[in-house]
């Protein structure tokens, strides 16, 4: 059975930074893509990041653009997103999921088979 488990949300005022897991089970590191998304209140799921089957190609969304990093570490198959510089716009559920079909750095919610079941992050003015 196949599980995303996300950690490392919470408060933190403008300016900060937080550091999100998300630990993969039952998938093959290698075998599947990796993106970020977010919801802020009364908005849709919103792409953030993605990273490719490797480690070798990334993608991220211009709003985060030189703020957020995405990486992969697949010896022991968890993807991190590394958030500096926030700000209260950047506050949102934030859900891991990931895609076989797509192993490249798909960007659209319906190119992903499996998520997590989201971690809050709320900045703080």
């Amino acid at each position: 059975q196949v599980q995303l488990v996300e950690s490392g949300g919470g408060l933190v005022q403008a300016g900060g930074s937080l550091r999100l897991s998300c630990a993969v089970f039952g998938l093959t590191a290698g075998d599947y893509a990796t993106g970020w998304f977010r919801r802020a209140p009364g908005q849709e799921r919103e792409f953030v990041a993605a990273i490719n089957w490797n480690g070798g190609r990334t993608r991220t969304v211009d709003s985060v653009k030189g703020r957020f990093t995405i990486s992969r570490h697949n010896t022991e198959n968890t993807v991190s997103l590394q958030m500096n510089t926030l700000k209260p716009e950047d506050t949102a559920v934030y859900y891991c999921a990931a895609s076989r079909r797509n192993v490249n750095t798909p960007s659209a919610v319906n190119e992903y088979d499996y998520w997590g079941q989201g971690t809050q992050v709320t900045v703080s003015s």
